[in-house]
């Protein structure tokens, strides 16, 4: 079932000293890591400091990754917000773009119920025909992606097939593959 298999590298996002994105220093980056066999670039993660790049800067690392990459290895493009309609035009883009799959963090700060997680993660799938990662890292955005939510979403959204799950609780972990029955890919990072 996995769509992405093996090591994915979330690339970090290199600045200048003027505090612009270095695409010399990117490029490099992601050479390196293609060279030394990764099976997929991530690319505007949480290491790639997504949520403090402007949405133009975001959507040009995509853009250059994506170009950059030139289908070698999946490109894997983060377009979580903590705005919904934020996180549907990146993920548009990021489609247009030619990214192949999205990986989108549950939305930070405003610490959404579960029926509001699963209303965003719904709102994202829908208006996109890419595979999507749901990406559940509760002490970094305030929000805990429930594994009965995690099931609904799978169970529900098509091209829901995967989860980064970092809440460091194993409970959850085995959780969420036993409500999924196995339907779910699990990646750590």
């Amino acid at each position: 079932m996995a769509i992405f298999k093996g090591a994915g590298v979330a690339i970090v996002t290199p600045f200048t000293k003027n505090n612009e994105v270095d695409y010399e220093k990117l490029g490099e980056l992601i050479e390196f890591q293609i060279k030394e066999g990764t099976d997929s670039i991530i690319i505007c993660g949480t290491t790639g400091e997504s949520s403090t790049l402007t949405h133009e800067e975001h959507l040009e690392c995509i853009r250059y990754a994506v170009k950059k990459v030139n289908k070698r290895v999946p490109v894997i493009a983060g377009t979580g917000s903590n705005c919904t309609n934020t996180a549907i035009y990146l993920s548009k883009e990021a489609q247009e773009h030619g990214a192949d799959g999205l990986l989108i963090v549950t939305p930070y700060y405003n610490k959404a119920t579960q029926n509001g997680l699963t209303a965003h993660f719904t709102a994202i799938a829908k208006a996109v025909d890419l595979p999507i990662i749901l990406y559940n890292v509760p002490g970094r955005t305030g929000c805990n992606l429930l594994p009965k939510t995690v099931a609904g979403l799978v169970k529900n959204v098509d091209n829901i097939v995967g989860i980064k799950e970092a809440s460091g609780n194993i409970k959850q972990v085995a959780d969420i593959m036993q409500l999924t029955e196995g339907n779910i890919d699990l990646y750590s990072g």
